[in-house]
């Protein structure tokens, strides 16, 4: 026993030694994709709604590509590539650095203020992450003064991301009062009231009581509170508030500074269908196709359109939907941690100016949604198969986010075969795909089939979606693959 002892001891101490003059550990790619698999997390816990959880995600993805920039001299920095954002700190010339130290400490400042109103439980998981992240890259080797020469700079960067995202318009946007216009063709949030109902919460039980007063809310008038959801927050956040969904999710997000399109509607689409009810009208005869789809829906139509629900509230929404497909690729292609980063700036600012922009235009036009038209025009009692969400219908959301994600995607990786395991959590299972293309196309026909989009709606969230994925990727200094 006293020589397996004495032997370990002496195993222990070469080690490291050897350690000591070893060269750097490489930056680990899964640091990068278990970053994204947590943001997700926090979208969902959460409760943010759809354009709120991109802009986390843009904004993370930068301040971890940058701490890693920092590090590595080939990767070009972040500053002149985004809007508004010209300078960052630089390392100092000749002195060794940690990447993935730098990373994780620009993004644990840059989530401290972003999330500063979260949960506990949340920040309770981010400190885990960047502890545990910390711990092992000091277990592999990394000398003390690497380590603090590394933080302080991760320090710096995540500072100077802050100060950014603090100038965008955000601010602005909050609490502004927003009274829609009134009219047969403008869109009217008539979603009824089991949809956002409010919780009775037992230590045996959660369910959705709708004899509760608590309930008795109507469209624009409920509080934060009235969600389907049994996770409470309390009411009056600012920066995080939970999806509401008796109210107007966003109307000003149009007013928020892209990162890349050099306006919100840069890329441009046509004016949408007039309301009309002549039954040969284009808006009456895609309300009918997407009221026909409902008495006739298939299984698989069913299935594509639960797939691709990715509910505020219950899902990561699609930013994070799209994020964790990227994320999902990091592994299967065995991207390094550069590459890795670079394919998450590229899907996440893609989806948040896919964000800026189509809201930009949903508030513009302010169009009627199909729930509203159909129960008015063709049958008073129907309903879509998923819940309507509370803003405006063209474009479609879904079509303009998928599409960008998929056109910046494609122009790093190609135009790939998949699997997403996104949604085995919520019992989506396994979606298969021969292509990304393929992946975005069925996201925005998903919305028809759910009942909540009308074709022209989803083809013009298609066009801009794919212009605002190109024009990404042309400005963060990608060449189309292939």
């Amino acid at each position: 026993m006293i020589i397996h002892r004495l032997a370990l001891t002496a195993a222990i101490t070469t080690a490291a030694a050897l350690t000591a003059c070893a060269p750097a550990p490489a930056d680990d790619p899964r640091m990068v994709s278990e970053w994204m698999h947590t943001l997700y997390g926090v979208i969902r816990t959460e409760r943010l709604s759809p354009p709120i959880a991109s802009r986390l995600m843009a904004y993370a993805s930068v301040a971890l590509y940058q701490g890693l920039a920092a590090a590595d001299a080939r990767l070009p920095s972040a500053a002149g590539m985004l809007n508004g954002l010209s300078v960052l700190p630089a390392p100092v010339e000749g002195e060794r650095y940690d990447g993935t130290l730098t990373a994780v400490e620009a993004e644990r400042v840059l989530l401290d203020s972003l999330l500063a109103e979260a949960l506990p439980g949340t920040r309770a998981t981010l400190d885990g992450l960047v502890d545990s992240l910390r711990e092992t890259r000091r277990a592999l080797g990394v000398p003390e003064a690497v380590q603090a020469r590394s933080e302080t700079l991760g320090r710096r960067i995540g500072m100077a991301v802050v100060a950014w995202s603090r100038a965008d318009g955000f601010d602005s946007t909050r609490g502004r009062p927003y009274a829609p216009p009134v009219g047969p063709g403008f869109w009217l949030n008539d979603t009824p009231a089991s949809n956002y109902a409010a919780q009775n919460l037992s230590a045996a039980t959660d369910f959705v009581g709708l004899d509760n007063p608590a309930n008795n809310t109507r469209g624009g008038g409920a509080s934060d509170r009235g969600l389907i959801v049994n996770r409470p927050k309390r009411t009056g956040l600012k920066a995080l508030p939970p999806v509401n969904m008796a109210g107007a999710t966003e109307p000003y997000w149009g007013w928020v500074r892209p990162f890349v399109l050099r306006t919100w509607n840069e890329c441009p689409i046509a004016d949408p269908p007039p309301y009309s009810v002549d039954t040969s009208s284009v808006r009456y005869r895609e309300a009918k196709q997407v009221y026909d789809i409902r008495k006739t829906i298939t299984p698989e139509q069913s299935r594509i359109a639960l797939y691709w629900a990715d509910n505020a509230g219950e899902t990561g929404t699609p930013s994070g939907h799209w994020v964790a497909i990227a994320s999902q690729m990091v592994g299967r292609l065995k991207l390094s941690a550069a590459d890795a980063a670079r394919l998450f700036v590229l899907t996440a600012v893609a989806q948040a100016d896919a964000f800026i922009a189509s809201w930009g235009y949903k508030y513009q036009f302010n169009t009627i949604r199909p729930r509203t038209y159909i129960r008015r025009l063709i049958d008073p009692d129907w309903e879509p198969l998923i819940p309507t969400p509370p803003f405006p219908e063209y474009p479609a959301g879904h079509a303009t986010q998928s599409a960008a994600a998929a056109a910046a995607i494609i122009a790093m990786l190609g135009d790939l075969s998949f699997e997403d395991s996104t949604g085995i959590a919520i019992g989506a299972g396994v979606g298969r795909f021969q292509s990304f293309s393929e992946a975005a196309a069925q996201a925005g026909e998903s919305r028809i089939f759910g009942g909540i989009h009308f074709e022209s709606g989803n083809a013009a969230g298609r066009s801009i979606g794919d212009c605002i994925g190109r024009k990404t990727a042309e400005r963060l200094g990608v060449v189309p693959k292939g």
